[in-house]
């Protein structure tokens, strides 16, 4: 079959911008099937270099998230802005962070995005009160979920009303803004309990387990392996991630462990065999092993 002349990524040199097909860049099947508030790996994605999209699209990824905010200067917001558009119009699949409620920006990226077909929800940084959230998901299509990003001690402390705010979806943590406000380092200890408070309100509010902050984008498969060791022991249960080599091991990270799931399979193999309940511990210990062989079956692991 002829094909057009492509590009180092994928895109058909020839074809005009404005009919550029991209429906052949969805989402993986495995990553486009998993629900949300199952997601470890969140993937965010440079809105203004579209020639990226494709990698994303196609990453072992579990969410993408396209980036009008942080990474993208103000002088390309617009252009940023139309690239998305363009990819949830044409097969996509993603989240879109949109600009801070208090830019200029906010209100037209939520008109712009709201309503197209492959927009999965929104993520609002620099949250700090709970009506933000409200406001921002009455502005858009009813039932459109709200990642809210906290970013400052005001919204750390606010987590609670946050998480309980009509149209929070999952809570997540912005690290390095959260340390420019504060003057915390990143060692592990100094942000513990930023992180149990997002944890503590996400369980408050009946939401899924929150969202850490990324690894640098040069870190090692070592470096993102122990900081995400320590987002599974603060009980956040996803984690942001800015560049496309991390996510397989984010992913690996973030799973049952080998050792886990052999427990499981012992612990729910005893239970069918009969075995008695011994103390008080046993149905503690076997609703752990349950959820461990759904999430391991749900990430593709227990018949690995």
């Amino acid at each position: 079959m002829d094909t057009a002349p492509q590009t180092p990524w994928g895109r058909e040199q020839s074809a005009p911008r404005e009919s550029r097909s991209l429906t052949e860049t969805i989402r993986n099947a495995r990553a486009a099937a998993l629900p949300a508030k199952l997601s470890r790996s969140w993937l965010l994605v440079n809105a203004a270099k579209e020639e990226i999209f494709t990698p994303a699209q196609t990453s072992e990824a579990d969410s993408v998230i396209f980036d009008l905010e942080a990474s993208v200067s103000d002088d390309k917001k617009l252009e940023a802005r139309d690239n998305v558009v363009r990819a949830l119009e044409n097969g996509m699949s993603a989240w879109v962070r949109i600009n801070k409620m208090e830019s200029e920006f906010w209100d037209d990226d939520l008109a712009a995005v709201a309503m197209l077909p492959g927009l999965r929800g929104v993520m609002l940084p620099e949250t700090e009160r709970p009506e933000q959230v409200s406001y921002t998901a009455m502005r858009a299509k009813a039932g459109l979920p709200v990642l809210a990003l906290l970013e400052s001690a005001r919204g750390v402390e606010n987590a609670t009303r946050i998480a309980e705010a009509p149209g929070t979806f999952r809570l997540a943590f912005g690290t390095n803004d959260f340390r420019k406000d504060t003057g915390f380092s990143g060692d592990p200890m100094a942000l513990a309990y930023a992180r149990s408070r997002l944890t503590i309100a996400s369980r408050m509010g009946g939401l899924p387990g929150p969202i850490d902050g990324p690894s640098p984008a040069d870190a090692d498969d070592d470096k993102v392996w122990a900081d995400a060791e320590v987002t599974h022991m603060m009980g956040m249960t996803g984690k942001l991630v800015l560049t496309v080599d991390q996510v397989n091991t984010l992913n690996e990270a973030m799973s049952p462990s080998e050792d886990e799931r052999d427990w499981a399979r012992q612990m729910l193999e005893a239970a069918e065999g009969g075995s008695e309940i011994t103390d008080g511990s046993y149905l503690p210990r076997l609703a752990r092993a349950k959820k461990i062989a759904s999430l391991a079956d749900t990430y593709g692991l227990w018949n690995a």
